[in-house]
């Protein structure tokens, strides 16, 4: 790889460039989404709440991995995370798996401890998590191997090469400067990006490192998700893995387009509008419970 090919060989790596004013009108919807979510949420009561984000947090768990081509099992998964947050208790069986086990122990730590500092002890730890029972690799640490790590389609004979990550030797060096970045541009008087940027940014910025063997999509999401919970002060309850599930293709098309240079309005477009998306689709699932609440405090009141 003699050739700047990808956008981590090149000069200005990693500095990102956009156009600012392409994105000011996703940013204002944005805004307003993030008002209505919030105020439409304050009409649930404590029980619909809490079976609302258990329902969401679920979802977003078990997208996450589909979008990855693992499928969990949403019984067990939606087990875990009633076990992990402490609620639900009707939804409790005993047969939990190692799979359902560990995303639903990363995805309690996503949402109750968004306001954290990035280390690369949390990174382990996600990792770790998300990728309890396996064997097959090693949990909990960055790539090592000296072999490419490529992102391939196709046969095994002919693949396909859509991208080829930064070295496992330079894993280290670059890890340093995203943690140090992510929260640099975190919160107060250091908050010097908009959400849907610091987002976005985030999202790609840690998938084109792909620090790790396996798992990197979903901590990359995950991430993205950090750092829209900590623009909003509170956890973000959107449907963000579910809308990108929906639209897979144009997710993977549109970070490969991105993987050659570092200027990324693109890929923010499409980030910003998948993010508003998600808030939408998450105010019809709020809506529909209230719907459903009134529907039957009006049938029991007239029986």
């Amino acid at each position: 790889m003699k050739s700047k090919k990808w956008n981590w060989q090149q000069d200005n790596w990693p500095l990102f460039s956009y156009d600012t004013k392409r994105l000011e009108p996703l940013e204002n919807e944005y805004s307003k989404e993030s008002g209505i979510s919030l105020g439409v949420l304050r009409h649930l009561s404590k029980e619909d709440l809490e079976e609302f984000r258990i329902e969401i947090i679920c979802n977003e768990a078990l997208k996450t991995s589909e979008i990855e081509g693992e499928i969990l099992d949403r019984d067990s998964l939606q087990s875990s995370i009633c076990k992990e947050f402490g609620v639900g208790e009707k939804y409790l069986h005993g047969n939990i798996k190692p799979e359902e086990a560990g995303i639903a122990m990363m995805m309690k730590d996503l949402y109750t401890n968004f306001d954290s500092l990035l280390t690369n002890e949390i990174l382990y730890s996600w990792h770790d998590k998300l990728l309890n029972g396996r064997t097959d690799l090693d949990r909990g640490k960055y790539r090592t191997s000296h072999d490419d790590m490529r992102v391939i389609s196709g046969r095994i004979d002919k693949p396909k090469i859509h991208f080829i990550a930064p070295p496992s030797s330079k894993v280290p060096g670059e890890m340093e400067q995203f943690i140090d970045w992510f929260n640099r541009t975190a919160l107060g008087e250091k908050a010097t990006l908009s959400p849907i940027v610091r987002a976005g940014i985030a999202h790609l910025y840690f998938v084109t490192i792909h620090p790790f063997e396996d798992g990197n999509g979903r901590i990359g999401r995950a991430l993205a998700e950090k750092a829209l919970s900590q623009s909003l002060g509170k956890p973000t309850l959107i449907a963000l893995s579910s809308t990108i599930s929906d639209k897979k293709k144009e997710y993977y098309n549109t970070l490969e387009l991105q993987n050659k240079s570092t200027q990324i309005t693109p890929w923010l477009c499409y980030f910003g509008k998948t993010i508003i998306d998600a808030q939408k689709q998450t105010i019809k699932q709020v809506d529909f419970i209230i719907a459903k609440a009134k529907f039957f405090r009006a049938y029991k009141n007239a029986s």
